[in-house]
Formats: structure tokens, sequence, C-alpha cells
């Protein structure tokens, strides 16, 4: 289906799953959701469901229900960024000044009283501080790694400090505050971190916002080369099955990248500011999208030319593109208050997740244990007063 003829269904957001009005600048209940007829039965048949987020303040969680039917969830966390997911037991979510860690507290084939079979919730918080955390992947050790685009650097948490850098690119005199080249997506490939987008080479502060139509490109960590350069504010490297993708967010662009030939090769457009994207088996993809606003960062870039051209709208969303056809085939929109959309993950295995939040009273009730300790005699006296 043409993207000038999108069809689409809106999807209530089911009452008592979103904190709404608990202080974030667009609650749930100003937002509709409209989705493409066959996007529930997309995400049966591919047996996943989707995780994504919207700053300012959402977290949104996307499934099926026991009838077929789309089922959405969303939580308040304050500006979600990157999110990296472990299978569909963990679930790592960057916010403004934090590194969240989630876990599944539901064994196999369980299911809450909703009909939930994941049921996210917090275990650890790691404070970072404003380094504007931005792709987050996990390596073979466990150990966290994300792009500090502050910093200029890939880093991981630490229990004494802020951060730890762990790379950076050779351009730069070392980790230092104030935004450079705009270092932003990192892909991890065998459990290491392989390659990383930037807007471009800049070494002044703020001089990436120069380089934004054409200036931008992919690195490789190991060696510190540039793979592919002239990108438009390339985001969200992904290495899946031998191929490298990257989302050229200035064009609007998903694409693969060369890396033996230096080529960036375009494969489907979408209609807005690509940028967060997963890869489901050999043929999907799901890129989010951002509705580029006059006068911002994301503006004056050569998508505007092409919406135009084309007598397309920007649309704030997720598109599943079918990699065979080069063209959206699903999707789910947002409408509302909101115009930014970082990240998504799919969630391979997942038919209807959910979140414990921090602002509702579910997470003093939702208290579990591990029951697999050994069972020992309560000690002589024990609980006498």
């Amino acid at each position: 289906m043409s993207l000038s003829t999108m069809q689409s269904s809106s999807v209530p957001l089911p009452p008592g799953t979103a904190s709404a009005g608990d202080g974030g600048e667009a609650p749930a209940d100003d937002l509709e959701l409209l989705a493409s007829p066959g996007m529930a039965g997309w995400l049966v048949d591919n047996q996943v469901s989707l995780v994504f987020g919207t700053p300012p303040m959402k977290l949104w969680l996307v499934g099926v229900d026991g009838t077929g039917e789309l089922a959405v969830f969303d939580r308040s966390l304050d500006k979600v960024m990157g999110i990296a997911a472990e299978g569909a037991e963990r679930l790592w979510v960057a916010t403004r000044f934090e590194l969240w860690r989630f876990e599944n507290v539901l064994g196999p084939g369980e299911r809450t009283a909703d009909g939930h079979d994941r049921l996210y919730v917090p275990r650890q918080m790691l404070p970072v501080g404003d380094v504007n955390v931005h792709d987050v992947g996990i390596d073979a050790t466990g150990r966290d790694l994300w792009v500090n685009t502050r910093f200029g650097c890939l880093a991981s948490t630490s229990e004494s400090v802020s951060f730890v850098p762990r790379w950076w690119p050779p351009f730069l005199d070392g980790p230092r505050q104030g935004d450079r080249c705009h270092l932003n997506g990192l892909a991890m490939r065998d459990g290491r971190a392989a390659f990383v987008t930037c807007v471009s080479r800049s070494t002044e502060v703020d001089g990436w916002r120069d380089g934004r139509r054409d200036q931008g490109c992919v690195l490789d960590v190991a060696t510190g080369e540039v793979v592919v350069t002239g990108l438009s504010m390339p985001h969200s490297p992904r290495w899946h099955r031998d191929d490298l993708w990257v989302a050229n967010a200035g064009t609007g662009e998903l694409g693969r990248v060369d890396v033996d030939g230096g080529r960036f090769e375009p494969v489907a457009f979408a209609p807005g500011f690509l940028r967060g994207l997963s890869l489901v088996g050999d043929r999907f993809a799901v890129v989010g999208s951002s509705k580029p606003r006059r006068g911002d960062i994301y503006s004056g870039l050569p998508l505007d030319d092409v919406l135009e051209e084309r007598g397309l709208v920007p649309h704030l969303g997720i598109f599943v593109i079918d990699l065979e056809r080069g063209e959206p085939v699903e999707w789910l929109l947002i409408e509302g208050p909101v115009r930014e959309l970082f990240d998504v993950c799919a969630l391979t295995g997942a038919r209807r997740p959910a979140a414990i939040g921090l602002v509702t009273d579910e997470i003093r009730r939702e208290i579990t244990f591990d029951a697999t300790w050994p069972v020992v005699a309560p000690l002589a006296g024990a609980g006498r007063g």
C-alpha cells in the first residue's frame, strides 16, 4: 500500500494501564494511536512484541491480547532514549539521567490477571548524570555499554563514578564534556561494540550541527576507520545476519552499509526522521519515526525536500518495513502533543508485555522471591520476644 493512501484504525488505550496525568508533558489520555489493519496479525505471525519510547515521558509496550487485538501498555519514565533487550526476559532503558534494568518476573506459561505474559519490574537504577545517553548495548560479559553523546564516547556504568569511558573516535582527543560530533548510534556484533554513527567528525562543541545534511558517518570501532560517510544524521546502526543496517534519518531512508565498498545502499523510505531500529527475521525491519519541526535540528534536511516532492507529511510512530519489497507494510502512528521517538526494540517470543512503574503503588505490591534457595532450619530461639 502506498504511503499516500495509508489506512489505519484507532487503538484505544486500555483504562488503568497508563499513568495518565502523573506529571508527564503528554499523558496517554492526550494521545491517539492509529494502527494499520494488519499490525496485530504481523506481531502474531512473527511472534514478537515491541517496546519503544517517546520523550519526554513515555515507555510503550505493544503486543496482542487474547482475542487477537492490538494491546498497548505504557509507563511514565523521564525521557526514554536507548533500549536494549536480552531475549524477552530483561530490558535496559536509558532515561534522562539514569540507566534502568527491568527483569521479567513471570515464569514460562505464567500470566497476570490481565493476560500479560511478560511483566517487567525495575530491579536496578544506575545514575549516570546528564550525559545524554543514546543507544544501549550489552556485551558478551553482561556489562552495559552505551553511547555517551555529551562526552563523545562509549561508556559503561560504575559503582564509584558516573561512567567509565570505553572507546572514543580517533579524531577526538578523548572523552570531554561538550557534544562535538554527536556520537549517537551503536551496533553490537557477537557481544562486542562493532560500529558507531555520528553526525559529523567535528572536534568543536556543537560543530556537528553544521554537518547535519551530508557529513554523517559510520565508524568501525575496532579500527577507528570511517566505513562510510556523506550521510545525513545517521542513527541506529544494527548488525543483523551478516549485514550492517543504518537509518539515514536526514533523508528518511533505511538501508544497508556495504562495509567493504564504503557505500550506503537505501532499501526503503518512510515519512519521518528515522531513528530506532530492530530487525525481525530475514525479511522485516521495525523503524521509529519522528516529526521534524521547522526551526529545530531535525529541519532543513534533505527529508524536507523529499516529503514536499512526494506530497507527504512526517509521522510519529513505528513502521514495519518489508525488506524484500522495500516499503512499509504495517505501522503504528501516534497523534498528539509529542513529536519524538528515539528507539524501538522487538521482544521475540513475548506476546503481551507489561511493566511496573514507579509512579503508581504497584511497585510496593509486586513482590517476588527466589524459591530455589535451600531451606534451612530456623535458628534456635528465633522469633521469640
